[in-house]
């Protein structure tokens, strides 16, 4: 029972930021997930007959210029929007994780050349570089997913890098030196659990950022490329009918909105959480 009652209490005391963002990016990742496996109409089929038809029961998002179910290609470009972001993180979190424990551990020459190139590479913005590595390497999601991924990666080793310089030194690292742990296993085991509440808000803006970028790019033509759908050039698709089928448009861009403003208030919520435990 007095388990039960310290887990309630822990519930109770999350923000409101936690559990408003909980839900809306609950909502969001499972409508993602369900966009791979279902979508209520066929997302390529085409008919002259039913162009720019308004919102009803028959299309809730109603139809775009070819006649497509927008809520269908809504769903699936949730689906392609979310995975790109989702794989952006997982390859420049891990990168960074790696080299980031390594560098603030260690310390030394590495440390000194791998934070000089992370100063380098942030002395530019994030997207102008991503611009120019997808120019380099082409357009497409695998190529998207790339140059995002090396872009974000000297954030993350930044973030990682100073939670281990911070922990390093703690009393119950040193007394695990002393008793003769490995340092691999201090590395993984005694310090990385400790920095999740951080890294995890970490990641949740990096996959905001990486939504962003993602969209941005393939509204430009140069992200995710039709056939596949995705929100940003569903929104590309739309810009030329805003005052004749508004719905076109508002459907992709309330999604955006819908999935960055969900994770934003979870992060919010974890960082009000970690700041309240910690005593900030």
């Amino acid at each position: 029972m007095g388990k039960l009652q310290r887990i309630m209490k822990k519930l109770h005391n999350k923000s409101p930021y936690f559990w408003i963002g909980l839900f809306m990016s609950s909502v969001a990742v499972v409508w993602a997930v369900l966009g791979f496996f279902w979508t209520p109409c066929s997302t390529t089929a085409m008919s002259a007959a039913e162009r720019f038809q308004a919102p009803s029961w028959g299309h809730l998002f109603g139809t775009d210029n070819f006649g497509r179910d927008i809520f269908s290609r809504v769903m699936k470009g949730a689906s392609t929007t979310v995975l790109v972001g989702l794989l952006v993180v997982l390859f420049s979190g891990g990168f960074g994780v790696l080299i980031g424990a390594l560098t603030g551990y260690f310390g030394g020459i590495l440390d000194e050349l791998v934070m000089r190139f992370v100063d380098a590479v942030n002395g530019f913005p994030s997207i102008l570089l991503a611009l120019v590595m997808i120019s380099v390497l082409g357009s497409g999601r695998h190529n998207l997913i790339l140059s995002l991924g090396i872009v974000f990666t000297p954030s993350f080793i930044r973030i990682v890098r100073s939670e281990f310089i911070r922990l390093r030194d703690a009393d119950y690292i040193s007394r695990a030196r002393l008793m003769g742990v490995k340092k691999i296993r201090i590395l993984f085991v005694h310090i990385l659990p400790n920095i999740l509440s951080t890294f995890s808000v970490s990641v949740m803006i990096g996959f905001n950022n990486a939504i962003l970028a993602e969209s941005g790019m393939s509204y430009l033509g140069i992200g995710v490329l039709p056939p596949d759908a995705s929100l940003g050039n569903m929104l590309s698709d739309a810009q030329g009918y805003l005052m004749r089928a508004p719905w076109y448009a508002m459907a992709p861009g309330l999604t955006i909105v819908w999935i960055v403003l969900g994770f934003s208030l979870l992060s919010e919520g974890i960082r009000r959480n970690a700041g309240e435990v910690r005593g900030l």
